[in-house]
Formats: structure tokens, C-alpha cells, sequence
């Protein structure tokens, strides 16, 4: 594991060196500054490489969405997919126009529509009170944290805000695809959305979806099939309408968020977090997508080799 910790040492010292010229590259929607940027490699067998700013936290935001599914596929199996489709949407993340093409069945369980109808099926099988924590508590026990901090600003806007993700809600329910009181589906997703962790964090929490072998034991193998059916999901649609790109400059399966972290994933290796805030026009972090890159090639990692 010494060449892993010289990658990431490698590649920390890369991005930061040449973050100007990185995001002056990119198809940016702004004109920030560069911003700080952390990354950290978890291993199944307790490893942990991390470089730059890995301590700092940010708010999960769309990665939570990763852990609602592995939730709400282990509550139902593959009836998830009878009310969220599996296909890329070509649209931005927010979009309502499929909703009206689909008659409410959103086209993957990443784009907001999706993500909402997944949270609806955790409020239907855990409750409205258990479900607004179980993605938090799930998170912090794949990370082994004692606790988990909520951000207030991202809590306050989904609140008082949301009015969109709410317009999606009374659409997939007026075509019966959401069954739920339309406030506590949209409290759970706050919950899951305002979570606040760090790339060292986020990298533990993600190791089980690393875990795609066969045992041999039905619960092992039953396991080992869903993470692998979650990790197509996030290489087709994890980056929004940025996915294509994102597999075929990166390789591996990943899942953004709009506060600026991705978690990617080796299967078997090891799970990747990254973070810098600075996005591109499709939501994902530019300096943490430029890292996944190099890193990927320097440790030849894809699922496609």
C-alpha cells in the first residue's frame, strides 16, 4: 500500500499545483477562484491515504442518495425499480420533464425526481420519524462516527425552499407514484441532503459498496448483487448529464453532489472521496473529477479493463 499513499500524495500535489489552470479549463458556471481540495482512499482492509484538504466538511447533498438506495433496495428488492426507472436522463438533475413524459416514474433513482420516490418508499417501510434519520445513521455507522452534524444552511433552504423538488412530488403523486405525505418525504430527503462529513469519512462510509464478490452464503450473495446492480446505476447516472463523460475519462462507478464532494468506487480496491467546491455546469466538482482521473490512471483502475 505504499504506492497507493505516494498516488494520492502525487496527485494532491498535481491538483493543487495546477488548480487555476484546471478550472480556468473547465466548462465553468462562474468565475470562483480555485478552492481547496481533499481527497482520501479507503481499503476493505483498514487502509486509509488521504491528502490536501481531507478534514474539512462539506454537505453530502446528492451522494446521499447512494445510501437511500442501498437502504430502500435492501427494505424492498427490486420493487424500487417499479416506481423509479433505470436510465440515464440526458436532463439537468432538477428536470420535471420526464415526470410528464413518464406519467410520475422518474428515470433513474439520482435525478431529484428519482431520489424523492426512493425517500418515499423509506417513509412508507421505516415511518416518517424513523426514516427523516435512517440515511443519517446508516452514514455514520459505515463511517464509524459517533455522531452526525446536519448543516443548517442546506436544512433551512430545503424547508423554506424546495419548491421545485415539491412541484415533482405532486406530480409523481397525481399519477400515484408517490404515497406519501409530501412534508415528510421532503423532510427525510433534507435530512439526507444536509448531512456534513469529511472526504476521510465519506471514503469509510462508502466501503461496502466495494464488497461485490460472492460468498457463497445467500445473504452474502443476495448483498453482493445489489451492490453490484447500485454500482451500474452510479457509472451510467452518478454525474447527472455528465455521466458519459465521466466513464469515459474516469472509469469507475461515482456519485457527485452539488456541495461539491464524489464518491467513487473500485470495486473489491478500495472507495475514493473527493471534494472541492467548484463546480462545472453539470454539478460536479471540477478539481474532484480532474483527481479521479489521475488518480485512476496512475493506479490503472477501471471497471472497463
Amino acid at each position: 500500500m505504499t504506492d497507493l499513499a505516494r498516488i494520492v500524495a502525487e496527485v494532491t500535489e498535481e491538483i493543487t499545483a495546477n488548480a487555476a489552470a484546471i478550472e480556468a479549463a473547465a466548462e465553468a458556471g462562474h468565475d470562483y477562484p480555485p478552492d481547496w481540495f481533499g481527497m482520501a482512499v479507503a481499503t476493505p482492509d483498514g487502509g486509509l491515504f488521504h491528502g490536501g484538504y481531507a478534514h474539512i466538511r462539506f454537505p453530502l447533498q446528492s451522494i446521499s442518495k447512494v445510501f437511500a438506495l442501498e437502504l430502500a433496495l435492501e427494505a424492498c428488492g427490486d420493487k424500487v425499480f417499479k416506481r423509479v426507472g433505470r436510465e440515464p436522463s440526458g436532463d439537468p438533475f432538477n428536470s420535471i420533464v420526464d415526470l410528464e413524459r413518464n406519467k410520475g416514474v422518474p428515470r433513474n433513482p439520482f435525478i431529484n425526481a428519482g431520489a424523492l420516490v426512493v425517500c418515499d418508499i423509506l417513509v412508507e417501510h421505516k415511518g416518517d420519524d424513523a426514516s427523516a434519520r435512517a440515511v443519517v445513521e446508516f452514514v455514520r455507522a459505515q463511517a464509524g462516527l459517533g455522531d452526525v452534524i446536519l448543516n443548517d444552511d442546506v436544512l433551512e433552504s430545503g424547508r423554506k425552499g424546495g419548491d421545485l423538488n415539491r412541484a415533482m412530488m405532486s406530480f409523481a403523486k397525481h399519477h400515484g407514484n408517490l404515497h406519501g405525505d409530501i412534508d415528510e418525504v421532503m423532510e427525510a430527503y433534507v435530512h439526507q441532503c444536509a448531512i456534513e462529513i469529511d472526504a476521510k469519512s465519506l471514503a469509510k462510509a462508502g466501503l461496502f459498496l466495494t464488497r461485490t464478490a460472492r460468498t457463497g452464503d445467500v445473504e452474502g450473495d443476495k448483498r453482493a448483487k445489489r451492490t453490484r446492480r447500485l454500482l451500474s446505476l452510479m457509472t451510467t447516472s452518478g454525474q447527472y448529464d455528465g455521466s458519459g463523460d465521466f466513464a469515459y475519462r474516469v472509469g469507475l462507478p461515482a456519485k457527485s453532489g452539488v456541495g461539491g464532494g464524489i464518491l467513487a468506487i473500485v470495486p473489491q480496491v478500495a472507495s475514493i472521496a473527493v471534494w472541492s467546491n467548484n463546480l462545472d455546469r453539470q454539478g460536479n466538482s471540477i478539481l474532484g473529477v480532474r483527481a479521479l482521473e489521475l488518480l485512476a490512471d496512475k493506479a490503472d483502475w477501471s471497471v472497463f479493463g
